[in-house]
């Protein structure tokens, strides 16, 4: 098993590019190279600049690459696609030109990566880890959402040469077994892969360790979180937005949490995955200051079980 751990910039709070507490960009550069990642992902679409040389100067500098970028909006809405689609031009031809690592062998698709994610929808924020309540869409709406994501994957593939994976994340639309299941049936394989989150999948109710496996031959890119169980218990019997409950420190630095990481290093090497794996772990950006500790405590517990 050939594994590289990255970093991304929701470590340090960033999600909403809104928010007015963002560190600047530079400084998670710095404090990911400082806590020992080679790479990381660009963040949300308006974090970092789209200005692809004088970011590649910035990585340079640092001996960092750029594994991945993210389509972070609302996938269900025909009416976005338009936005959505010009999201990937701007975000793949910015990620085409910055350093890349060099590929795993065994990695089925090279970096980097177009992690897209649903997001943006208050009936389902308030739902989410909450199955049973989480009203789900209608067969029209599915089908919507299912060609914004066709057309984000065929526009990275084609133009640009970027594999797109479907990410499920607590709070969007893709969230729960059933939803996973229908975009894995509705989605071809070769179109689009996965990028399975050990986080939000535990949040979701669903078995990190076995859903890695379920979906082994559509996994092309990994996420690792840890949950907080204490936290995780309290905030399901809240009505609570995901990311406020990522405030109040559901998510942990991993090794400190419910997630068992032997299990799931075991269940990759059973898959025979090889290739990125990247560390998060969501959190308020006025927590900021406790950011390179956490990763710091992540990355070194993830070599210390092997990765």
């Amino acid at each position: 098993m050939t594994i590289t751990i990255t970093t991304a910039p929701c470590c340090w709070g960033v999600d909403d590019v809104k928010n007015p507490n963002l560190p600047a960009w530079e400084r998670v550069f710095d404090e990911a190279a400082a806590a020992g990642y080679g790479g990381l992902e660009l963040g949300p679409y308006g974090y970092v600049p789209l200005e692809s040389e004088r970011v590649a100067k910035a990585l340079q500098g640092r001996k960092l690459f750029i594994v991945a970028g993210t389509i972070f909006d609302d996938l269900v809405s025909p009416a976005n696609q338009a936005n959505l689609l010009r999201q990937t031009d701007e975000i793949c031809a910015v990620i085409t030109r910055l350093p890349q690592p060099e590929p795993a062998p065994g990695q089925r698709f090279t970096t980097p990566y177009l992690t897209v994610m649903d997001w943006g929808h208050d009936e389902r924020d308030y739902a989410a880890g909450h199955s049973e309540r989480a009203p789900r869409l209608s067969d029209e709406a599915w089908a919507g959402m299912v060609a914004n994501i066709k057309a984000i994957a065929e526009v990275a593939m084609s133009k640009y040469g970027v594999r797109a994976v479907i990410h499920p994340h607590a709070g969007g639309y893709i969230e729960f077994a059933d939803e996973i299941d229908r975009i894995a049936s509705d989605i071809p394989a070769e179109l689009a892969g996965f990028c399975i989150d050990t986080g939000h999948t535990y949040y979701a109710g669903m078995d990190p360790v076995e859903t890695l496996k379920e979906y082994a031959d559509r996994l092309d890119y990994v996420h690792f979180k840890d949950i907080d169980e204490t936290v995780f218990r309290r905030v399901l019997g809240e009505k609570i937005r995901f990311f406020e409950a990522c405030a109040q420190g559901v998510m942990c630095p991993i090794g400190r949490g419910v997630i068992d990481y032997p299990a799931v290093k075991q269940a990759l090497e059973e898959i025979g995955y090889h290739g990125f794996i990247t560390v998060e772990q969501e959190r308020d950006p006025s927590s900021v200051a406790g950011s390179l500790a956490d990763v710091k405590v992540s990355r070194d517990y993830l070599r210390s079980v092997g990765f």
